[in-house]
C-alpha cells in the first residue's frame, strides 16, 4: 500500500512540474519580447477593440500605432477587449499566460489518461513558447479547436458549436472543427446551436460600435483575407514569412508562385472525406481521436497564410497522433516524432543555424514536411485500419 501511495506521489508531482515548467516557459517568453519592446502583434490585437469602439477601418495601415496590418475578424475585438484596458506590459504578459493556460486545459479535458496528456503538453511546449514569443493568439485556436471535439464527445453541442464559430469568426481556422459534427450524436441540434452562435458571435461587436460599422467590417475583411492570400503565395521572397505550407513547400521548390493552391487543397479534402463513409469506426475513440490529430494539422500546413507560430496547433496535432500510435508502433513512431521535432519545432529556433534557417528551411517552407508525413500517416490509418477489438478510449 505504501508503494501504490509513493507512485501516486511521485505521478502528481510529474503532472506539477510539467505544468510550472509549461506556464514557466510562457512567462519568460512574455517577460522577454515586453522587456525587449517586440510586441507589435499584441498592439495589433490591442487596438483592434479601440478601433472598433472607435469605429475606424479595422484593416487600414495605421503606421502611428503599429507595423503591418489586423487580418482578424470584428469579434477577436472582444477578446481582446479585458486585455485591451490595462497598461501595454501587463495586458501583454497576461494575454500570453490565457493563451498558454487555455490550451493547456484544452489539452487536459481530452478523454485520455493523465500520462498521455502530459506527453501532448511535452511535445507542444516548445512551439507554445515560439508562438508567445511571437505574441500570437494561436494557442487560443488550437485550444478552441479542442475544446470543441471534447464538448462534441461530451454531448454538449451547445459549447462545443461556440468554439468552432468563434475561431471561425476570428481566424477562420476553426471552421475545421465542423468535422466534428459527423461524430455529433444530435445533429440537429449541432447544427442550430451553430447558426445562433455565428449569429450571436457576429452582433457581439455591434453592442459597442454599431451594426452597420460592424457588417461593412465583415465585408472588408473577407477582402483583405484574399488581397492576402494572393500575396502570400505571389512569390518565394513575398511569403518568406508565410505560406509556409505544403503549397508553399510546392511553389518554392519548383519556384512557381503560379501553382495553386486547389492542386492540394482539393486532393486533400478527399483524402479526409473518403474514411468518414466508415460509419461503423465511428465508434471508436481512436478512429475520433485521430480525426482530431487531422484537422488540428490540416488548418495549418494548407493554409497560406500558415507561418512559424501558428505550427503550435498542428503540432498539438502531433502530440495526439503520437499517443495514439506510439505503443504499437514505437520504433517508426518515435523516429518520425525525432523528424518533427528537429524540421518543425526546433528549425525555427536559435539552436538551428542561421544559414540552414534561411537557405533550407525558409527556403523551402520545410517546417512544414514532417506534419505532412504525420498527416499523411493518419490519414492512411483512417482510411484502411479497423479498430475492432481495441480498446474504446486510449487508455
Amino acid at each position: 500500500m505504501k508503494s501504490i501511495f509513493t507512485e501516486v506521489t511521485l505521478f502528481k508531482r510529474k503532472i506539477n512540474l510539467v505544468i510550472i515548467l509549461w506556464f514557466a516557459l510562457a512567462l519568460i517568453a512574455a517577460v522577454a519580447e515586453v522587456l525587449h519592446n517586440t510586441i507589435n502583434n499584441y498592439l495589433i490585437f490591442k487596438q483592434a477593440f479601440w478601433h472598433v469602439l472607435d469605429k475606424k477601418n479595422l484593416y487600414l495601415a495605421y503606421p502611428n500605432e503599429y507595423y503591418d496590418h489586423y487580418f482578424y475578424g470584428p469579434v477577436f475585438s472582444a477578446v481582446i477587449a479585458p486585455f485591451a484596458v490595462l497598461p501595454d506590459w501587463l495586458g501583454c504578459i497576461l494575454w500570453c499566460l490565457a493563451n498558454a493556460g487555455l490550451l493547456l486545459y484544452a489539452i487536459t479535458r481530452i478523454n485520455i489518461s493523465k500520462e498521455k496528456q502530459m506527453i501532448i503538453l511535452a511535445i507542444t511546449a516548445i512551439e507554445m513558447m515560439t508562438s508567445v514569443h511571437n505574441v500570437q493568439f494561436n494557442p487560443l485556436i488550437g485550444a478552441w479547436i479542442i475544446l470543441a471535439f471534447v464538448l462534441v464527445e461530451e454531448e454538449n453541442d451547445f459549447w462545443g458549436t461556440f468554439f468552432i464559430a468563434l475561431g471561425f469568426l476570428c481566424k477562420v481556422y476553426g471552421i475545421g472543427a465542423l468535422l466534428f459534427f459527423v461524430f455529433s450524436r444530435h445533429k440537429v441540434k449541432f447544427i442550430a446551436a451553430f447558426m445562433f452562435w455565428v449569429v450571436v458571435l457576429i452582433c457581439l461587436p455591434m453592442l459597442y460600435s454599431s451594426p452597420d460599422y460592424v457588417i461593412t467590417s465583415y465585408m472588408q475583411w473577407f477582402d483583405t483575407l484574399v488581397q492576402k492570400n494572393v500575396k502570400n503565395a505571389g512569390g518565394v521572397a513575398v511569403a518568406q514569412y508565410q505560406d509556409i505550407s505544403v503549397m508553399g513547400m510546392v511553389r518554392r521548390m519548383t519556384n512557381n508562385p503560379t501553382f495553386s493552391n486547389i492542386n492540394i487543397i482539393a486532393p486533400a479534402a478527399i483524402c479526409i472525406a473518403i474514411p468518414l463513409l466508415r460509419f461503423k469506426q465511428y465508434a471508436y475513440h481512436r478512429f475520433r481521436l485521430s480525426y482530431l490529430a487531422i484537422i488540428l494539422i490540416t488548418v495549418i500546413i494548407f493554409s497560406s497564410g500558415a507561418e512559424s507560430a501558428t505550427y503550435v496547433v498542428a503540432v498539438s496535432g502531433v502530440g495526439v497522433w503520437y499517443i495514439i500510435n506510439y505503443k504499437e508502433k514505437s520504433k517508426w513512431t518515435c523516429a518520425l516524432l525525432i523528424f518533427v521535432f528537429l524540421l518543425t519545432i526546433l528549425s525555427t529556433t536559435d539552436l538551428f543555424p542561421a544559414y540552414i534557417q534561411q537557405h533550407f528551411i525558409r527556403a523551402y517552407a520545410l517546417k512544414a514536411l514532417p506534419c505532412l508525413v504525420v498527416w499523411l500517416w493518419l490519414v492512411a490509418d483512417v482510411i484502411f485500419i479497423s479498430w475492432k477489438g481495441h480498446n474504446v478510449q486510449v487508455e
